[in-house]
């Protein structure tokens, strides 16, 4: 039998529509039916099985997080409790050169490939090995991947402290081609990483010229965040025009206090970039990074906080410099001792932060890492911080700018179709919250807190999240990079000139 065209499975009453596009909020009804948006508008005659009213809250697209290390997460947790309980409904993995495919170890994986677990966390030696996991694992999110330069390094190369030979960026490049055939989005680079920074700016250009074929893009965590920043820009844009791809970079900050107020020359940078070809960044709205412990950055003249040391796991949550005075060590040797380890690092300045979190041409990221012991607060905190304390507390950028930047403009920078947006016909990823109250709760001393004043989330149209706790319901699945479209280029050129 034919359903009556005023039936659907969900209907949202009076909720302020922020429609992902950055228009100012509109008072809507929305059904939902078979995982897809229904209708918006005043729907007073439509009859539903479940019926939200939202007395006046937000209800936006489900959040997209464009920089995440949930590669093996998403199989081993997949209710992905520090992700739904923020209102993201997609993550996208595969960053900094580091993904869980196409992977085949030789030993333990290389740093930084072990912030995805160890070797037992590596079993998808091809692409299509892992999407296939991914969806028989029903995540409670979608999953959009990027494949990582240094995985693709791992498995070609006997030593990663060196160039690739033309040979072995043969054999990276067919490994690439597979991955975009089955819908990977790009190529992800870790230039500041030990296991690639020696690879040459040629390797990473010949490595990415198969993108622009596939309308896929290219990411980047540059090759220093430090004072050569403006150099690894140049890299990295470089590598797009080579690639005529795209260029997104990876949590874009100014590292180390000699860095701190560069953000308005960085930023001009990537101002005039864009002029000539698509660049973009994403960032976390926080102050401190996180990542492997890296001996570079211990020169103390920062605050670094030890997450977790395979040889000593007492020192986890302590300070370094507090660590080496216990030992009666330097930081450097104390360094040394606690590794392999994770840490994070004091380096960012706020003014700094701020004014790369309120560009038009940022999107959010949380980059959280959900194997540490003691994750950086953004795993859990990132939106509902930019919602909170930026848009709301802080007044830095209107609540509707916020969720144009965890929404569409990075569901159109990643070739997400039918998603970003609230629309009728598209995916009905959505997320209702409550403006007033909503707000990070995660800490650095207490990171692993849901956040306040999210009230629903919807994955492909199913329940997933409601009033602080998941409802059980997992129905994200893999999602393959959508057909490269005039319209999209355009939407992007047209993004691209607009600042």
């Amino acid at each position: 039998m034919h359903s009556h065209p005023e039936a659907a499975d969900t209907l949202i009453v009076g909720a302020m529509l922020y429609d992902g596009t950055g228009a100012p909020p509109v008072e809507r009804d929305v059904a939902v039916r078979d995982g897809r948006i229904a209708a918006i508008g005043n729907l007073s005659n439509w009859l539903a099985e479940e019926v939200i009213e939202a007395n006046g809250r937000a209800l936006a697209p489900g959040f997209i997080d464009v920089h995440t290390h949930d590669d093996t997460h998403v199989i081993r947790s997949p209710q992905m409790l520090p992700k739904i309980s923020q209102g993201v409904t997609t993550v996208i993995v595969g960053n900094c050169g580091i993904s869980a495919s196409p992977v085949t170890l030789k030993g333990d994986p290389p740093d930084p490939m072990n912030l995805l677990g160890e070797r037992d966390a590596f079993r998808y030696p091809t692409f299509a090995a892992y999407v296939d996991a991914v969806n028989a694992a029903q995540p409670a999110v979608n999953v959009g991947a990027l494949i990582g330069h240094t995985a693709l390094r791992n498995n070609h190369m006997d030593n990663l402290k060196r160039a690739a030979t033309a040979g072995e960026v043969a054999g990276m490049r067919e490994q690439l081609e597979e991955a975009l055939a089955h819908g990977a989005l790009g190529l992800s680079t870790g230039l500041a990483y030990g296991s690639a920074y020696d690879a040459s700016t040629e390797e990473v250009a010949t490595l990415a010229e198969p993108l622009a074929a596939a309308g896929a893009l290219y990411t980047t965590h540059m090759r220093t965040e430090f004072d050569a920043i403006l150099d690894a820009m140049n890299e990295a844009y470089h590598i797009g025009r080579h690639a005529r791809v795209p260029v997104i970079i990876s949590h874009l900050k100014c590292a180390g206090p000699s860095n701190w107020g560069r953000s308005t020359e960085v930023l001009a940078s990537l101002e005039g970039a864009r002029k000539y070809q698509p660049v973009g960044c994403d960032c976390y709205p926080y102050s401190r990074s996180s990542s492997t412990l890296d001996l570079k950055q211990v020169t103390g003249d920062i605050d670094i906080t030890i997450t977790w040391s395979t040889p000593h796991p007492e020192q986890a949550g302590k300070l370094i410099k507090d660590i080496a005075a216990e030992w009666g060590v330097s930081q450097q040797e104390a360094g040394k001792r606690l590794q392999p380890a994770g840490a994070v690092y004091h380096n960012m300045s706020e003014d700094d932060v701020r004014r790369i979190l309120s560009h038009p041409a940022t999107m959010v990221g949380s980059d959280g890492l959900p194997n540490d012991p003691l994750p950086h607060p953004r795993l859990w905190g990132a939106f509902p911080r930019v919602l909170g304390h930026y848009a709301r507390d802080a007044a830095l950028i209107p609540l509707e700018e916020a969720v144009r930047k965890m929404t569409s403009l990075s569901a159109r920078r990643f070739g997400l179709a039918q998603r970003g947006e609230v629309h009728v016909g598209w995916h009905a990823d959505l997320v209702l919250f409550d403006p007033a109250t909503v707000r990070d709760t995660a800490t650095f001393d207490k990171p692993q807190q849901v956040a306040d004043g999210i009230d629903a989330v919807w994955v492909n149209g199913v329940l997933s999240y409601r009033d602080g706790t998941p409802t059980g319901e997992r129905a994200g699945h893999f999602v393959a990079r959508g057909a490269r479209n005039a319209a999209a280029d355009a939407e992007a050129a047209a993004e691209a000139s607009a600042f």
